[in-house]
């Protein structure tokens, strides 16, 4: 296969990358920043959220690799609270979702959708089977965006035949997310403010998520890569998860548990914006795809918590 990654530097885009290519796919990589991990990725940097007229061949008068088989579009600011407080960036979100559709549209190229568990919201906090997504019931404007860029990606299957997957995704974790200075997600925040043995703030006493390591979400991704790029189409929305609920204190004890380190919890109330209780049927997932995640959140963390040890050691 040949594919075109946006979002390439980033955690899950530099996991795909790298296993595709370890796999002897051609892979070609789109970021507006340096994959700060590996090199092994051919990443061309291009802010893909400007307002761009020229498609054929590439974005804007860039030219992309011909004969691709698929993009997997994987770009988008993904902070709910900070696109609360900054919403113009959500809308960046959907210019860069138009920009990829429309270049797939003139090119005849599949693609793939990372949505989000943010589009449930909260209204439907224990049915999460994919059409019950009510989005009258929209939480943020990060959610606004990936529920626009759905709406896009429907719409373009029905007026122009694009070939389609749309993942929702749910806390994917492991390795390359550790760039706090960039983006400070939750886990690997965690894990340094515990191993330095500083009080950690958790957003929600009774929040409950479903983690995603990240080798469970790359097998997915890359089965729906084979469906995508078969003889027929797929267009389907997927939930792409664990599966199981824990909550934001279960997930600081097994990171000190696998730091050997009594977590200081500091309890605040859930931000605005934010879903708090959100646990995938992945039932439709196990059927098209044959997904069967493998790894628990206590694996995970222990993978996790070894992995950026590691990394911190030797990236000073």
């Amino acid at each position: 296969m040949r594919v075109l990654i946006t979002g390439s530097s980033g955690q899950i885009g530099t996991n795909l990358g790298l296993y595709l290519q370890e796999k002897g796919h051609y892979v070609f990589g789109i970021d507006k920043r340096p994959n700060a991990w590996t090199n092994e990725i051919e990443t061309l940097l291009q802010d893909l959220s400007s307002p761009y007229r020229d498609f054929k061949n590439g974005l804007g008068h860039v030219d992309y690799p011909p004969d691709l088989d698929a993009v997997v579009h994987l770009a988008a600011h993904a902070k709910v609270h900070e696109l609360v407080e900054q919403p113009d960036r959500a809308l960046e979100n959907i210019t860069m979702t138009y920009n990829v559709l429309e270049f797939c549209r003139l090119n005849d190229v599949s693609l793939i959708f990372s949505s989000s568990r943010e589009v449930y919201g909260d209204i439907h906090r224990y049915i999460t089977e994919e059409s019950y997504a009510d989005f009258a019931f929209t939480e943020s404007p990060y959610s606004a965006s990936k529920i626009s860029g759905e709406a896009l990606i429907y719409s373009y299957a029905q007026c122009y035949g694009l070939n389609y997957l749309v993942y929702r995704f749910s806390n994917v974790y492991g390795r390359y997310d550790n760039d706090l200075e960039r983006m400070s997600r939750v886990i690997p925040k965690f894990i340094r403010k515990i191993s330095e043995r500083q009080p950690i703030t958790v957003y929600g006493k009774d929040k409950v998520l479903d983690f995603t390591y990240i080798d469970d979400c790359i097998g997915g991704i890359a089965r729906g890569l084979e469906l995508l790029t078969g003889e027929s189409g797929v267009n389907q929305t997927i939930n792409l998860a664990y599966g199981q609920g824990n909550s934001l204190v279960t997930l600081a004890e097994y990171i000190g548990q696998a730091l050997g380190i009594e977590p200081e919890l500091q309890i605040k109330p859930p931000r605005v914006g934010e879903v708090t209780h959100y646990v995938a049927n992945i039932g439709k997932a196990r059927a098209l795809l044959g997904y069967a995640p493998k790894v628990s959140l206590r694996e995970g963390i222990e993978k996790a918590v070894a992995w950026s040890t590691e990394w911190w050691s030797t990236h000073p």
